[in-house]
């Protein structure tokens, strides 16, 4: 069991604490992302709904640290680390990879008996659809040009070296666990299920995000949006405005 809110701070960020809030959205990074990711997030969707963003080991202050082998493993540490926020009302959000992170915490939420009030699934393919491209067994110079192609990482970033040796450790074991990630079956959830893509995703086709429905019985919908792969850093307005609404029914 882990102990206070606090003790979690290490794996939960709080960027903007809102004790009023009437929701909780867990936000999980994309391979290679950070909390701070979501920074600018918890302070457009505070007081309402209050942010906590997910540090996965080995990136940034907790660089030192193991990857996780597995997406359940990582989900599992993270299920672990929520104990404390478990009485509240919890939404999750997940993006890339940080989309099958968070599936799985839902999973392990519903089993524990805590039905989360919805999951948004964005640039994901559906868990029984995951595909390997090998992206993470490339040589260093191929595996870059792979993330620039993206247009996920900060270009600045993947021109220096220093910042370059310190992130890729954590860049290839968080892209080895999002492309070998193998889907356990099991029933589907419970909670609203809404599917977020960008419409010129290269690593996700609409079919294969329209498949996310056979994953929840209470209720899915898909909402497409202009841009490719990282389309949310452009289109946030609309995704917040998404996140606002559902949230307050």
């Amino acid at each position: 069991m882990t102990g206070s809110k606090t003790d979690t701070a290490k794996w939960i960020r709080r960027f903007q604490p809102a004790p009023e809030a009437t929701a909780r959205l867990v936000c999980f990074p994309h391979a290679g992302g950070a909390a701070s990711y979501y920074f600018s997030v918890a302070k457009r969707l505070a007081p309402a709904i209050e942010v906590l963003a997910v540090q996965y080991p080995g990136r940034q202050d907790r660089r030192t640290e193991p990857c996780a082998e597995s997406v359940q493993e990582l989900a599992e540490q993270v299920f672990a680390q929520l104990e404390p926020w478990r009485a509240e009302p919890l939404a999750l959000f997940g993006h890339s990879m940080g989309a099958s992170v968070a599936f799985e915490v839902a999973r392990l939420l519903e089993a524990s008996g805590v039905q989360p009030r919805a999951l948004f699934a964005s640039g994901r393919t559906a868990p029984a659809r995951t595909r390997d491209e090998g992206v993470h067994a490339l040589p260093d110079d191929e595996f870059l040009q792979a993330l620039r192609e993206l247009d996920g990482t900060e270009s600045a970033a993947l021109e220096s070296q220093e910042l370059m040796r310190l992130a890729l450790p954590a860049l290839r074991a968080d892209y080895r666990i999002a492309e070998t990630y193998a889907y356990r079956p099991g029933p589907p959830l419970h909670c609203p299920l809404h599917v977020l893509l960008g419409v010129d995703d290269p690593k996700v086709s609409e079919n294969e995000a329209r498949d996310w429905v056979a994953h929840t019985s209470g209720g899915f919908r898909f909402h497409p949006f202009p841009g490719g792969h990282f389309y949310l850093n452009a289109e946030s307005d609309g995704v917040l405005r998404l996140i606002r609404e559902q949230l307050a029914r």
